[in-house]
């Protein structure tokens, strides 16, 4: 099982990426009213066939050819029921995969959220041809980082170079601590 939500961020985008994503939007949603914590994820990668859909969720099912192995998923959705919350997947083949799992927020067995900042940060560092829309929305606070902005603003800088990585990498921080009002939860 992953040790925070903030490692399932990184498990599931992953997934995006190996199905030729180029656009990949991540929500994160705490809501202290509603008692819950969301991910969803949404590519426009290649997409499932409805049989790959109905087993995906299932432990050791993957397309990979190199690991056989597939549990990023079924830890999710694990997750997610265990703790009163719910998971739902939902694909076309050449459309891309819409991935949401809601949380308990104060579920005893709910990993903690993570380090979502650095979590964001590293998908944009080690997949710069990726494009990244990340939505966080803590209770009635929003904070949106979209590299298709930051590209047209920096252009011909890359996104992956020193001085623009460092200001990504700050910005997340920054923006991603106010909304919890100056600490994370």
């Amino acid at each position: 099982m992953m040790r925070e939500l903030s490692d399932n961020i990184l498990d599931i985008a992953q997934n995006s990426i190996a199905a030729r994503a180029t656009l990949i939007k991540i929500t994160v949603s705490v809501s202290h009213a509603a008692n819950r914590i969301s991910l969803c994820f949404e590519d426009n990668g290649c997409g499932m066939s409805p049989e790959m859909v109905q087993t995906v969720a299932e432990p050791f099912t993957t397309s990979r050819k190199t690991r056989k192995v597939g549990l990023g998923l079924p830890f999710l959705k694990q997750t997610a029921l265990m703790t009163g919350g719910t998971f739902d997947l939902s694909s076309s083949l050449g459309v891309g995969t819409t991935v949401c799992a809601s949380f308990g927020l104060d579920h005893i067995d709910r990993p903690p959220l993570g380090d979502v900042a650095s979590a964001f940060y590293t998908l944009i560092l080690l997949n710069p041809a990726v494009d990244f829309l990340f939505v966080y929305l803590y209770d009635e606070k929003r904070f949106e980082f979209d590299t298709r902005i930051v590209r047209q603003t920096i252009e011909p800088l890359r996104l992956d170079e020193p001085e623009i990585s460092d200001w990504i990498r700050e910005n997340l921080n920054q923006e991603i601590s106010l909304l919890h009002g100056g600490s994370f939860s």
